[in-house]
């Protein structure tokens, strides 16, 4: 497999920046995710990753060798789009065989046939490869686009959304199975989506975009523990964060938009006057003895657990309980914050303090 090397990469269409100086490296047998929503610059690095668009500036390495004159062609990759791209005329056999059979290949009939067999036992599909491709599902489709992915044994993957059109069934199924198959075959990966469902459980590191920058790279625990600012926050974690308008006086955090709760600002914390607050649900515990105030304003009954929107004033903070939780609409509630998993964002441009 090979190592992705991204330095400085800017790419232009007209007037529009759509990836300005991206630098990130996806390490060899790595599975690297780049999350963010429609018009990051996702698909942009990807393309130019495989050579389908080319850089205006900024260099692009594989193995650390320069690979920036080099053709599509010449950068051995697989690319799994977004939608499915199949042969409609052709079964599911020769789709996965097309690859093989490109001029200059020249690979024997019986290895094309082992190979293929081999791809289609990977992803389940053994039992589909004399059927038309037309007469598919689209998880059965994009199975097969990613056999034929597998079937090359290129050095790259580069995956653009490929689970996003199926229901929520299949993208569970075949998340778990892409997973699977990355692992076992240690392949260097480069996965895009706007799920941070698929971007937490998926990745060995995950990089957040955003209008064309890269705002952070690290682990799924680290994007989520310390995002660095309150967009990569909002980017990550089920239910979303609360970011509330807060204020520090005479020590304690002051919720500007709440009836009057405060806590105390834990002594490893430094905040400004004015400032975000970030408070992850599961850091929001409802207990009998709370020293925090509200009433239940939301219930959201999950099955493993109870989203309860709790409002204080005119501010509504998002809480976790488990399983079905035995509360009413209107309900006064006592709540605690666990003081120490506060996340502290600046009110002019969003970065973590």
């Amino acid at each position: 497999m090979a190592q992705i090397e991204l330095d400085q990469i800017t790419k232009r269409f007209g007037d529009v920046t759509a990836l300005r100086e991206v630098s990130f490296t996806v390490r060899d047998g790595e599975f690297f995710v780049l999350l963010g929503p429609t018009g990051a610059g996702k698909t942009t690095t990807l393309r130019v990753i495989s050579g389908l668009e080319r850089q205006d500036s900024g260099h692009l390495r594989f193995d650390g060798q320069s690979v920036d004159a080099t053709t599509p062609a010449e950068r051995d990759i697989a690319f799994v789009f977004q939608y499915y791209s199949l042969y409609p005329t052709m079964s599911v056999y020769d789709n996965l065989a097309f690859p093989l059979r490109a001029p200059g290949r020249k690979v024997p009939e019986n290895e094309i046939k082992t190979r293929v067999q081999e791809a289609a036992d990977k992803v389940r599909i053994s039992h589909l490869l004399q059927r038309s491709t037309r007469n598919l599902s689209g998880g059965e489709m994009q199975r097969v686009a990613i056999g034929r992915a597998l079937v090359r044994e290129p050095q790259i993957f580069l995956m653009d959304e490929p689970l996003s059109n199926l229901d929520a069934k299949l993208r569970e199924a075949l998340r778990i199975e892409l997973g699977r198959l990355q692992r076992e075959k240690h392949s260097t990966t480069l996965f895009v989506t706007h799920d941070q469902i698929e971007a937490m459980t998926m990745a060995d590191r995950v990089g957040v975009m955003r209008d064309g920058v890269l705002v952070q790279v690290g682990t799924p625990r680290e994007i989520y523990d310390k995002p660095a600012n309150a967009f990569v926050a909002k980017m990550v974690g089920v239910p979303r964060i609360n970011l509330m308008p807060a204020e520090m006086q005479d020590g304690r955090i002051h919720l500007t938009q709440s009836s009057g709760l405060s806590l105390p600002l834990p002594a490893q914390n430094k905040a400004p006057a004015a400032f975000i607050l970030g408070l992850r649900p599961e850091d929001v515990r409802i207990e009998p003895e709370g020293e925090l105030a509200g009433e239940v304003a939301l219930l959201e009954p999950l099955g493993v657990e109870t989203i309860v929107h709790i409002r204080s004033g005119a501010q509504t903070i998002l809480s976790t309980v488990g399983g079905i939780a035995q509360l009413k609409l209107g309900q006064p509630v006592r709540f605690n914050i666990h003081r120490e998993r506060l996340h502290i964002f600046s009110k002019e441009d969003g970065a973590r303090l």
